[in-house]
């Protein structure tokens, strides 16, 4: 005679229960108390959708429904005066029948609902939040209110890429995304009228379903972007900026805007080396390494139209802001020359160095950002060279020129005049500028250009014959080396400072003999300055 209602299963969450006006969706099962089944929406594939308490239902079943939570189950026991009375349907429900409905409760909305968002995570920094024409990179898993899956990104293993607030989504979504984070994991509810309506998608999505949507962001910029910089460390002292046209020697951590790495200079345990403003490098990366300093960290926010745009590359999707977290170790400037800086000159200092001269002097070597690379202090010895010969590279043959003994200064070597783009392997990396601090502490004036060795007073006129000891006519290396060594020891000639003697003779000795036979006669020999005359007589 009543209306019956068991509660076979409730969710232990029951955020919304039916009320008089809302719309629902559910399944039944319809049989006479027999057990003779009359009726099943399983047996058509469709949820019954409908309104509460607008008379769009039998009686019992408008009362019987309020109440249900999504994922409610109720057996319904109701009386002929709820159902069809006394006339029943004809040939399915007999007059005064008794009904008993098996109901599970799929959707549940009304007409005055908006989109819900419940945010779940929220990032401790949010520097910027999605706004209307923004475009979004973000995963999500869609399930109806029930729970069952209907699509996610996840599975796809791809982001879903959009413009918000612009028609591109369905409206619900449009108005969930706005003032998301960066990071942030939210639960958008939408109705159906703000999602696919009556008719649904055509495919997973039921005509008046009501979607949930648990979505994650990943990504977020504005076509309108510029590249972002910020300074994470500038260095107390920064004499020089980089400018279009230098070569840097840079470390960078690369990852996209939610903290996933997709490179790094660092794992390579080597520099990326590029010029600037040359597009050598994408154009957001061109404009954040203008104006830094070496030894200075940035982060650079580079939007993907400044990056690797719509279709990505590699490790990065497409559509991505990238993040770069750089630490420059150096720059130069192809145009660039030896930098000199004198710390320390004596008062007396009279004697400058020259080329030809040899040097004696101590020296620390290190990169720009301070690396030590070499040390004559740590050997216990100097480094000798003679200047201009080409034992040192040419920038260390320019910084040396014009110290006097006691000096200290600064070298700055630009690679070209250094260890150029290959370096040297396991010491001095590709590229690099080099900072040497010197101190001169000992100098031998070297012989005039051109010159091995000169004599120190007159020259005899009879010198071929004194070389030639045993009077043949033809003077052998031997005896040349023996007579060379007499007059250094004496005093009477002086050799070119800082080479090896035996060479030096060799040489001397090849250019007397000019036919090559290993013998120098009186008519091949010459000395330097007769050379001279002749060639000028020639001209």
């Amino acid at each position: 005679a009543e209306l019956g209602v068991e509660r076979r299963f409730v969710p232990e969450s029951c955020p919304r229960a039916v009320r008089p006006g809302d719309f629902v969706r559910y399944h039944y099962l319809g049989a006479f108390p027999d057990g003779t089944r009359f009726d099943s929406s399983y047996d058509r594939g469709s949820t019954f959708n409908v309104f509460v308490g607008k008379g769009q239902l039998i009686a019992g079943m408008d009362q019987a429904l309020v109440g249900m939570c999504v994922n409610e189950r109720r057996f319904v026991k109701i009386p002929p005066k709820l159902a069809y009375g006394t006339e029943g349907v004809p040939g399915v429900i007999p007059p005064n029948a008794v009904l008993h409905f098996d109901v599970l409760l799929i959707d549940l909305w009304n007409l005055e609902d908006e989109v819900q968002v419940q945010t779940y995570f929220r990032p401790e920094k949010c520097p910027r939040t999605v706004q209307v024409s923004d475009f979004v990179r973000y995963h999500y898993n869609g399930t109806f209110l029930d729970g069952t899956l209907f699509d996610s990104s996840h599975n796809r293993m791809r982001t879903y890429d959009t413009y918000v607030g612009i028609g591109w989504l369905i409206p619900g979504m449009d108005q969930g995304l706005l003032g998301m984070c960066v990071g942030e994991k939210r639960i958008i509810t939408i109705p159906p009228f703000l999602a696919y309506g009556e008719d649904g998608d055509g495919k997973k999505i039921p005509g008046q379903a009501s979607l949930v949507f648990d979505v994650v962001l990943l990504d977020l910029h504005n076509p309108k972007d510029g590249i972002a910089i910020e300074n994470q460390l500038v260095p107390e002292s920064c004499e020089r900026r980089s400018q279009t046209g230098d070569f840097l020697r840079y470390h960078y951590n690369g990852t996209l805007l939610d903290g996933t790495l997709f490179d790094s200079s660092y794992s390579r345990n080597h520099t990326y080396d590029t010029y600037v403003g040359k597009g050598y490098v994408i154009a957001g990366m061109d404009e954040g390494l203008l104006g830094v300093c070496t030894g200075e960290k940035r982060r650079i926010i580079i939007p993907p139209h400044l990056g690797y745009g719509e279709e990505g590359r590699g490790k990065i999707p497409g559509s991505a802001v990238l993040v770069f977290d750089i630490h420059v170790v150096d720059f130069h400037n192809p145009s660039d020359s030896v930098s000199i800086t004198v710390h320390y000159k004596p008062s007396n200092c009279t004697v400058l160095s020259k080329k030809g001269d040899y040097l004696k002097y101590h020296y620390n070597a290190s990169l720009l950002d301070g690396t030590l690379l070499d040390s004559t202090h740590s050997l216990g010895k100097t480094y000798n060279i003679v200047l201009g010969s080409g034992q040192v590279v040419l920038g260390m043959d320019m910084g040396l020129q014009d110290m006097c003994v006691g000096e200290r200064r600064t070298v700055v070597i630009p690679p070209h005049l250094g260890y150029g783009e290959d370096g040297v392997e396991g010491e001095v990396p590709g590229s690099a500028v080099l900072v040497f601090d010197i101190e001169l502490l000992e100098l031998v004036a070297g012989l005039p250009e051109g010159y091995m060795f000169v004599w120190n007073g007159e020259v005899s006129p009879n010198l071929f014959e004194e070389i030639d000891q045993n009077h043949d006519g033809e003077v052998l290396l031997e005896e040349f080396s023996e007579y060379i060594q007499t007059q250094v020891d004496t005093g009477k000639g002086k050799l070119a400072p800082g080479f090896d003697f035996e060479k030096i003779v060799r040489n001397m000795f090849t250019n007397q003999d000019r036919d090559g036979n290993g013998k120098v006669t009186a008519e091949e020999f010459k000395l330097k300055d007769q050379e001279a005359k002749e060639e000028h007589d020639e001209l």
